[in-house]
């Protein structure tokens, strides 16, 4: 057999090879045009079934990236549908989101700021957690990671590196408030976030701050708000800036937990009938106010719009962002996730904040540079002013 029949024959297997993944796709794409799949997905359902066979199939880079190609094409799909509240992850930011909605971080249980130039000062550390095994106090400066300097502009990749797989080892170097440098060794573990925290101001006003509405924030504001109490807190602040909404559950919890008896929430389903959310007669019975920025969304929204509703407390802070769909995130087959705007609510009364937001009864921004919750917070010194003016 001659060098040329050698080449023709491989020439003809190349092209019988091709022609037959040209015919397994027109199978394939026939299969799934035809009976109840055409009926179920439509034509631009099918359109999109056939566009992913004929690139599998019949695309002439037989290694081309196709989860790649899937993940853009999903998320177009999602942008496409014109609603900002919705969203398509891929697989990692998927498990990252679930992960941070479950209140939970991988990491030694500190609570670090970014004053210090030497490194990261810790302000807070976690009870029986990781760090405070070691011997981490507050007040120690982390100055390296296993070795790596993060002082100066690599305080803000510092976090990240303390970072890692639960179970593994991280070596911090600290500096004392003494001077003194010394070496601890963390073993990383699965930590709980509190989503709420609580202070006595003056003039017993109990403020609380809640971060968001994700797993086990219900409870935590309770055990916040209820230490207050116990303390004497006479009135009350609820801090909602910056919050990104999270669960409709926990906020039912929340809300019933504030409030007098009545209707507090209202959810309309695109399939179902409309729901409206009872709360029972107990409840906080404290003049109330509440604070929120742009960057209030959601259940922290429909939480401040509730409790001037419902307990006429002022709100001080900015415009709200006027989200009023809640979104159900399906798990995908390839292990990301669908969030879908499924619901609109709205209060107990049935106002929805769509598009609209909540307009503050005093109108006020935080000045550049200046802390949520710190000594020049004039959104705060504003609310605190309306509770202690009304009860004079």
């Amino acid at each position: 057999m001659n060098e040329q029949t050698v080449h023709t024959r491989r020439r003809r297997g190349w092209q019988l090879a091709g022609w037959v993944k040209i015919l397994i796709t027109v199978a394939l794409t026939l299969a799934v045009s035809a009976g109840a799949w055409c009926l179920l997905l439509g034509p631009s359902g099918l359109a999109m079934v056939q566009t992913y066979l004929l690139a599998r199939f019949a695309f002439v880079e037989e290694d081309a990236d196709l989860g790649r190609a899937v993940d853009a094409g999903l998320n177009a799909f999602v942008n496409g549908l014109g609603d900002r509240w919705s969203y398509y992850l891929d697989q990692e930011r998927h498990q990252a989101t679930n992960q941070r909605r479950a209140n939970n971080y991988v990491g030694v249980g500190v609570t670090v700021s970014y004053e210090r130039e030497e490194g990261l000062l810790v302000q807070s550390v976690t009870p029986d957690g990781p760090a405070d095994k070691a011997g981490v106090i507050p007040g120690d400066v982390i100055t390296a990671v296993d070795g790596q300097s993060i002082a100066g502009d690599a305080r803000e990749q510092g976090a990240d590196l303390i970072r890692g797989e639960s179970g593994t080892q991280v070596t911090l170097t600290l500096l004392g408030e003494d001077g003194a440098a010394r070496d601890v060794i963390c073993t990383r573990a699965t930590m709980r976030n509190s989503s709420a925290s609580g202070r006595m101001l003056e003039e017993n006003t109990g403020y609380v701050k809640l971060d968001n509405f994700y797993s086990g924030s219900s409870d935590s504001f309770q055990r916040e708000v209820d230490a207050l109490l116990d303390q004497g807190a006479q009135r009350l602040v609820v801090d909602l800036r910056s919050n990104p909404g999270g669960y409709i559950s926990e906020l039912e919890k929340i809300l019933d937990y504030l409030l007098p008896e009545g209707p507090v929430f209202t959810q309309k389903p695109r399939w179902g009938f409309q729901s409206v959310y009872q709360s029972d007669a107990a409840c906080v019975d404290l003049p109330m106010a509440v604070l929120v920025n742009q960057d209030s969304y959601s259940a922290a929204e429909l939480l401040a719009a509730q409790l001037r509703e419902s307990a006429g407390a002022p709100i001080v802070g900015e415009l709200t962002s006027g989200k009023g769909y809640s979104q159900i995130t399906f798990p995908l087959a390839n292990g990301g996730g669908l969030g879908l705007s499924t619901a609109a609510y709205c209060t107990g009364s049935g106002r929805s904040l769509i598009g609209e937001g909540l307009t503050p009864d005093r109108t006020l921004s935080l000045p550049e540079g200046a802390a949520i919750g710190g000594a020049d917070d004039v959104q705060l010194q504003a609310a605190v002013e309306l509770l202690t003016d009304g009860a004079g």
